[in-house]
């Protein structure tokens, strides 16, 4: 655990946010193993497969996850405020939310895969691969809910290293049985979900052994586990915003996808890959704007809003440094990143334009990201929502309907839609962080005498 409510304010969101960037970057990783494995060793086909299933995945996962983040939020607050009681109340109520919802999304998940693909208008050449993958990635939403919730609770705490072991042990997992089940055993694209899922739940059970042997906050003992009623309606205040701005994207994603499935199974490849590399590119500004979240629970909790502010200005100038060396990389080596996952040509040319398109405007992505920070660590999580809205629904899919269908811009048309959203996202949370309203919405405040945690 760490309290970020003391020193300086650059040094201490670097020091938090490089673990959670490193974890990212091996969860990203092994994501990016299934696509290279598949589109490698199986085949194009097998590739846009693969890709079709992540906005699905995401949007069965949006809205749980956003109420977790909201216990994120708390749980940062409480312990900004010292409040011990109210932060174990959080954790205990957390883990009941979790694998109750974990448990219905499974069954969810797994039974509604033909109606999704037939929504998505799936290819036939690709239907089978796609329905395999993703029915055993959907059938495991609980390991992949307690694996990401335990995560993000240890982050409110201040822990973002613990998180970071769990997922190199995943990732390495992952490569080993990827390479096994797909190269050796041959099983395609239902290898690499297995593999996923494997690797998933080593993890998730590995957390909960180590928890149990110490006298860390997240220890589970079953027996004491205890639902807050109150502390879930906060939980839900804040988080439910966030989980349906989370499901409005995946919903928005979704139907990207329709429309990038519509130009065959070559762009769908393209897609999948530049959407790997993109990942990857956006995971600097998106954990900075994680970090901020903790670090202006914490600060808000202790009462230091100033300090929220000069944290704020420090992930700002983060962000310009780091975007600016990202867009340079992937402008320049879009073909050879692209090459790293096929060598179809085709899709070489379609995904490197995709990266050409869209890299030079990763600054202001990533400014929107950090201000919507913020405004979730304060507990304003109803702006971040609205520009969700805004950036995507009011502005990326009209756009990508319009180039495409209208102006005849091919492909080119979606990936221009991807700025253009992020733009008015930019805009209208930078315009929102000034006014300071979101300084009114904290929950918590520490008491003048309270007990410190140890």
């Amino acid at each position: 655990m760490k309290d970020l409510t003391k020193g300086d304010e650059a040094t201490t969101l670097i020091t938090f946010a490089l673990p959670m960037l490193l974890g990212n970057v091996f969860q990203q990783f092994y994501n990016m193993v299934d696509s290279f494995v598949v589109g490698r060793f199986v085949g194009t086909n097998a590739l846009a497969a693969v890709g079709v299933a992540f906005p699905v995945i995401f949007l069965l996962v949006a809205l749980i996850m956003g109420i977790t983040m909201g216990s994120s939020v708390l749980i940062s607050q409480f312990f900004g405020a010292r409040d011990r009681e109210r932060l174990a109340s959080t954790i205990s109520t957390s883990y009941i939310f979790l694998f109750g919802a974990g448990i219905f999304m499974s069954v969810l998940g797994f039974f509604s895969v033909p109606f999704i693909l037939n929504i998505l208008a799936v290819p036939p050449e690709i239907y089978a691969e796609a329905r395999s993958y993703m029915s055993i990635i959907l059938g495991g939403m609980l390991i992949t809910f307690g694996y990401n919730g335990v995560s993000a609770m240890l982050r409110g705490v201040g822990d973002s290293k613990t998180p970071l072991y769990l997922l190199v042990a995943a990732s390495l997992m992952n490569v080993v049985l990827d390479l096994v089940f797909v190269i050796v055993f041959h099983w395609g694209v239902a290898g690499a979900a297995w593999a996923t899922l494997i690797s998933q739940a080593f993890s998730f059970i590995t957390a909960m052994v180590i928890f149990n042997r110490t006298e860390s906050h997240m220890k589970v003992e079953l027996k004491k586990l205890s639902w807050n009623k109150e502390i879930f309606g906060s939980m839900i205040k804040i988080g439910l915003p966030t989980g349906i701005q989370q499901t409005l994207v995946s919903l928005g994603m979704m139907m990207l996808t329709r429309i990038v499935n519509e130009f065959g199974p070559a762009t769908m490849a393209a897609y999948t890959a530049a959407a790997r590399i993109d990942s990857f590119a956006s995971m600097p500004a998106m954990n900075l704007s994680q970090a901020l979240m903790t670090f202006t629970g914490q600060n808000m909790g202790a009462g230091k809003t100033e300090r929220v502010k000069k944290g704020h200005r420090a992930a700002i100038i983060m962000n310009i440094v780091i975007s600016l060396s990202i867009t340079l990389l992937v402008t320049l080596a879009g073909h050879w990143l692209i090459g790293i996952f096929t060598t179809d040509g085709a899709v070489i040319d379609i995904g490197a334009r995709y990266l050409l398109i869209v890299g030079f405007f990763y600054i202001i992505f990533g400014t929107m990201f950090i201000n919507n920070g913020v405004m979730r660590g304060a507990g304003d999580v109803f702006i971040p929502m609205i520009s969700s809205l805004l950036a995507l629904w009011i502005v990326r899919i009209p756009c990508a309907l319009l180039f495409t269908k209208v102006f005849g811009m091919g492909s080119d048309g979606i990936w221009w839609s991807i700025p253009a959203g992020w733009f008015v996202g930019f805009v209208f949370t930078t315009w929102y962080y000034r006014t300071g309203k979101w300084k009114t919405k904290v929950l918590v405040r520490r008491p003048p005498l309270a007990e410190e945690i140890e």
